[in-house]
């Protein structure tokens, strides 16, 4: 019975990224109000119906991604060595992330960019920080022991750590990199994070 139970839950999971993966593909190609919940279940290969099982909408599909993303972080925080250092804990997580050639970062880039043209995209992504953001910055509170009601710690590095990776999401794809990868790109954004950000000198 567990077994199976598991095997269903995977086979959900899958079904809702693929959803997802789907929302976001066809957002990127032809514009998120021309997509329909129609579309984005046969691009998936699935039924309409099936669709509105995992989603209530369009802007629910896509931002799954970023939620999922955000849960996927706080889940591997708090498997990383308990006494490891935060920074060197989250720069860890940021690398892997940049790195996994399953993720797709245009994709990750165009999601930013649908929230910001939507108003209802924008309405959903409050919510969403109001609930799995802050789970991410609870796993940060409970690492550095601090108080993510009351302790600005927890907040400012949750949002700073958030502007670096949209940062390296956003050179790396527009190809203004100057030939780093992703990865020196999340290794220098957070040696320049725990430096303070000093002002660069120039020769």
């Amino acid at each position: 019975m567990t077994s199976s139970t598991g095997l269903r839950d995977r086979k959900k999971a899958a079904t809702r990224a693929a959803l997802s993966a789907a929302a976001v593909r066809l957002s990127r190609l032809h514009g998120l109000d021309a997509v329909t919940a129609e579309a984005i279940a046969a691009e998936a290969d699935v039924s309409t119906r099936t669709f509105h099982n995992y989603f209530p909408s369009k802007e629910d599909a896509i931002l799954y991604q970023a939620e999922s993303s955000v849960q996927e972080w706080v889940d591997d925080l708090r498997a990383r060595p308990v006494h490891e250092p935060i920074w060197d804990s989250l720069e860890a997580l940021a690398i892997a992330y940049v790195s996994d050639d399953s993720r797709d970062l245009e994709d990750l880039s165009v999601v930013s960019r649908l929230v910001e043209q939507s108003p209802a995209l924008m309405a959903r992504t409050v919510q969403m920080h109001n609930t799995v953001s802050r789970l991410f910055g609870e796993a940060i509170a409970e690492r550095t022991g601090t108080d993510i009601d009351s302790d600005l710690y927890p907040n400012l590095l949750q949002v700073a750590v958030g502007g670096a990776m949209k940062t390296v999401i956003e050179l790396s794809i527009c190809e203004n990199a100057g030939g780093r990868t992703p990865k020196q790109l999340v290794s220098e954004a957070f040696a320049l994070l725990r430096a303070g950000l000093p002002q660069p000198t120039h020769n």
